[in-house]
């Protein structure tokens, strides 16, 4: 185009250099050469969440620092605390964005997109980063109960009503309980129901607190009013609070006054506040007699259409629509509660995060990529939500260009080939075959990827590779990674088995044909590489020297199965990063994520133990420790704080990995046949203790086992509805046991002890 050769990078040059900045020009050019020459060098989707994120730290650092006598919100009050070990100096950071305590829980309903957010102290945030709500106690001497100030805080989810988060403060005679879920309204709408309980053994307030932030820093409230009629507030001309109640007490502030909590118990007569720095603060304040408990009922409608005020209880509605939307979902059954509670909660997140598109996380990460849809896609498969899988599956093709690439983001060549087996594995566990209106979809994705690989000479490493790409962000700079590749090979694989029965068997033997070749070229690659190396272990890419970022390579093996359980160099590969890159247990990501990573530690877990290395469930076990009490896992966990540092703080692809690892402890594919039971270690397996899981779809058809444990050994009976009614071959493999390979048509074994290892 014209612009190309106006002399604006000139102008630009001169523009900075007049000013006394950085030449712009020759800083990207020396940045980029870290990078291999890409067609996208950063996608845009993520340089505009990393703008956004930037921007609310830039305000984030003009609010806080010089406030500090302002309550803040959990994160901000220990990041900005110099006595405690999630304080970061703030010297020359121009942004100051939460980096130690990234976790919240999402609430909501199945099928709604709306995502309240409760932070790990109980501040509420109803809406996509808007403002919170926050709850106190306040007595006359202004001595107050904050909780995102106490150490006396518990946090629990409970399943009672669908979801709801449970927040317990106390100190002293003080004592605040804070309960939170969605309610299908009567009108069947979403609705945040928040029910604080408080007492005091002196004459104290239980305020209800309106806050311009939320997890992740300032949010604004610009104007708050007192309603008119029903009880509560009216927010930046949008939004409404309800209370159940009339208040006794209420005061406004807007920021040049400061924080509300400075001026309470008092009270003002104001009817409402503006604020032209959008930090307006409000408190309802509910009178507390000594030694009694007082409740009150706060409400906030969750869609922009209002809807009528109404206080009842929707608790039973709202627990029949969960109860509906997992009934199909498998039944686990293990002796430890913890990771019983955190299947069902991982169980919940997939649900609550799919209503009619897939979203990794309910606030940082509420955008689409495929990468995480086809993941997520496939434990909501294994957990048996077929339904829901197709209907999702559906959406994908809106999204695939002309030339047959499926687009979330600019410069990733992961895509394809996810789709491509995810629709694959939807046909091979449900017994449907792929339906007609995808076979275009299927053909033009299958020939995307034949078409996009490079075409280079024999010398170089990358030839007949995928090009060099952005890929997961948490590889690093573009280059010519092996992820993608992997993806390619089974994309091709998929695309040739769909192809074939579609009837398109020409399409299938060249697809066939090039995955062969692709393979090759990929085999070629790493025999040069490990020549090069003096071992087998598989970096991330041919032109990067063995780091974190080789986790990558093991998709090889989990989930694609491309490689065989005992593959030399994908073993080298799992020992390389258990030896080098694992902190407290768990698998530490140098790059990007700059944390303990609970999904990539599972993906190392379901390696080692699809070859039977038991280091697998130490890992498992180091996950179910790290996880929240609310059952959740954010994208990156800080090794000292042990708070999110980067990332959602509610991490949907972390869930689906717990799912996929309770489904695999307990029945799993490999090489044509069932193996059950090859995660559960020996010292569960006590007299009386009992294991299920089922029934759910396998890649052979319907499956569930039950086992039950007595002094002669273990019982194991299973039952199948199989595709075809072709039983597969099962092979029974418990630790401590010989493994057992029952004849067809029998549906129990009795493994007797053998005293081996885990």
């Amino acid at each position: 185009m014209w612009l190309e050769w106006l002399p604006w990078r000139y102008a630009v040059r001169v523009a900075a250099r007049a000013k006394g900045f950085v030449d712009p020009i020759a800083l990207l050019s020396h940045v980029q050469r870290f990078a291999q020459p890409a067609e996208v060098a950063v996608p845009v989707e993520l340089l505009r969440l990393g703008f956004v994120l930037q921007a609310r730290g830039l305000m984030n650092a003009q609010a806080i620092q010089h406030n500090m006598d302002w309550i803040w919100p959990f994160w901000a009050d220990r990041q900005f605390n110099p006595r405690d070990p999630a304080f970061i100096p703030r010297a020359f950071s121009a942004t100051q964005i939460n980096l130690t305590h990234r976790n919240w829980t999402a609430l909501g309903l199945p099928g709604f997109a709306e995502y309240p957010l409760v932070d790990p102290r109980g501040l509420v945030t109803p809406f996509y980063d808007s403002w919170s709500l926050d709850f106190w106690i306040v007595d006359g001497s202004h001595e107050l109960l904050i909780p995102s100030r106490e150490e006396g805080v518990i946090q629990d989810l409970s399943f009672d009503a669908g979801l709801t988060v449970k927040t317990t403060a106390f100190r002293g005679d003080l004592a605040l309980d804070v309960r939170s879920r969605v309610e299908l309204s009567a009108e069947g709408k979403p609705v945040l129901r928040l029910r604080a309980e408080a007492s005091s053994g002196s004459a104290a307030w239980l305020a209800v607190s309106l806050r311009p932030y939320n997890p992740e820093g300032v949010s604004f409230i610009h104007d708050a009013e007192l309603l008119r009629g029903p009880s509560g507030w009216r927010v930046n001309k949008k939004q409404n609070v309800y209370f159940d109640q009339p208040c006794d007490r209420h005061r406004f502030s807007h920021y040049k006054e400061g924080d509300v909590a400075r001026k309470l118990p008092e009270q003002d007569g104001l009817q409402s506040v503006q604020c032209h720095v959008g930090m307006a603060t409000a408190a309802a304040l509910f009178a507390l007699e000594p030694g009694q408990k007082r409740a009150v009922l706060v409400h906030v409608p969750l869609e922009e259409k209002d809807i009528a005020v109404n206080f009842e209880d929707r608790g039973a509605a709202t627990a029949a629509l969960w109860e509906d939307s997992l009934k199909d979902a498998s039944k686990l059954g293990v002796p430890d509660g913890r990771f019983r509670f955190l299947y069902e909660a991982a169980l919940r997140t997939l649900v609550l995060h799919s209503p009619d598109e897939i979203y990794p996380g309910p606030f940082t990460y509420k955008h689409f990529w495929f990468r995480d849809a086809a993941l997520i896609s496939y434990a909501l498969l294994c957990a048996g939500l077929t339904a829901r899988v197709e209907n999702l599956l559906d959406k994908f093709f809106e999204r695939q260009t002309f030339t047959g690439y499926f687009h979330s983001q600019d410069g990733e060549w992961d895509s394809n080939g996810q789709v491509l087996w995810i629709l694959q594995k939807f046909c091979e566990m449900t017994g449907k075959p792929p339906k007609k209106e995808w076979k275009n979809a299927i053909l033009k994705g299958g020939r995307w990827i034949e078409k996009k690989r490079v075409i280079g000479k024999p010398e170089e490493l990358h030839a007949g590779l995928l090009p060099a790409g952005f890929s997961a962000e948490h590889f690093g700079p573009s280059d010519y990674y092996f992820w993608d590749d992997f993806w390619g090979i089974q994309g091709l694989l998929s695309a040739a088995w769909l192809a074939d029965r579609l009837g398109h068997r020409a399409a299938a033997e060249e697809f066939n044909a090039d995955a062969q070749n692709f393979r090759a070229a990929l085999d070629y690659t790493l025999r040069t590489i490990a020549r090069r190396q003096g071992h087998e272990a598989v970096p991330a890419s041919p032109y990067r020297r063995m780091d974190a970022a080789a986790v990558g390579s093991l998709v090889g093996g989990y989930p694609l199965r491309l490689w065989a359980a005992d593959d030399p160099r994908l073993l080298a590969t799992a020992n390389f990063l258990h030896r080098c890159c694992f902190v407290n247990g768990a698998f530490f990501h140098d790059i990007a994520h700059s944390g303990i990573n609970p999904y990539l530690t599972l993906h190392i877990a379901q390696v080692l133990l699809r070859a039977g290395d038991p280091r697998y469930f130490d890992m498992t076990e180091n996950m179910a420790m790290i996880a929240t009490r609310t059952g959740q896992w954010p994208e990156a966990i800080h090794p000292q704080t042990q708070g999110g540092c980067m990332g959602d703080g509610q991490h949907v692809w972390a869930a689906a990995e717990w799912v996929m690892m309770m489904r695999n402890f307990l029945v799993r594919e490999e090489e044509g046949r069932l193996i059950v039971g090859s995660g559960i270690p020996s010292f569960w397996l006590k007299p009386g203790a009992e294991f299920r899981w089922g029934p759910a779809p396998t890649e052979f058809g319907m499956f569930s086992v039950e086992m039950q444990c007595t002094d002669q050994g273990t019982e194991v009976r299973w039952e199948g509805l199989w595709h075809a009614d072709i039983e597969p071959e099962i092979e029974v493999r418990i630790a401590g046991h010989e493994a057992q390979y029952p004849e067809k048509n029998e549906n129990r074994v009795l493994v007797e002890k053998t005293g081996g290892a885990l």
